[in-house]
Formats: C-alpha cells, structure tokens, sequence
C-alpha cells in the first residue's frame, strides 16, 4: 500500500432498475432514457459486498485504472 485514498459511488444493480423507474415517473434523464453511473456496481450494497469487491479489484491491477478505464 503506498497510503493513496479514494473515494467511489457504489450502487446496487438494483438501486439501477430503481434508479431508470423514478425518473421514468419524474420526467429527468429524458424520462430514464440515460443514467450517470456511479464508479462501481455491487450485488449488494453491504461492507462485506464492498470490500471483497475493491480487495478483488486490488490484486487484479492498479484500482484508479480500472475504475477510470477511460483514461
């Protein structure tokens, strides 16, 4: 570890579905046309979920490269 911090939106795969739902009903994102992603998706929105996830991300490559592929 060289003490880098970060910080990340999750949401769940579900809060996605919610997410494309209310704005259908609200009439933003063109009525759920388009959605702004968060930097991560997880099954379920809990520490275990969250740290298993970033601990696999870790041993896959550099965590702000694979979160931020468009660089």
């Amino acid at each position: 570890m060289d003490g880098r911090g970060y910080g990340i939106n999750v949401w769940t795969f579900k809060f996605l579905e919610t997410a494309i739902i209310d704005d259908r009903k609200n009439g933003e994102n063109f009525n759920g046309l388009y959605q702004i992603p968060p930097d991560l998706f997880v099954k379920k929105l809990t520490r275990d979920c969250i740290e298993k996830t970033i601990t696999d991300l870790l041993k896959q490559g550099n965590l702000e490269e694979l979160l931020n592929q468009s660089k």
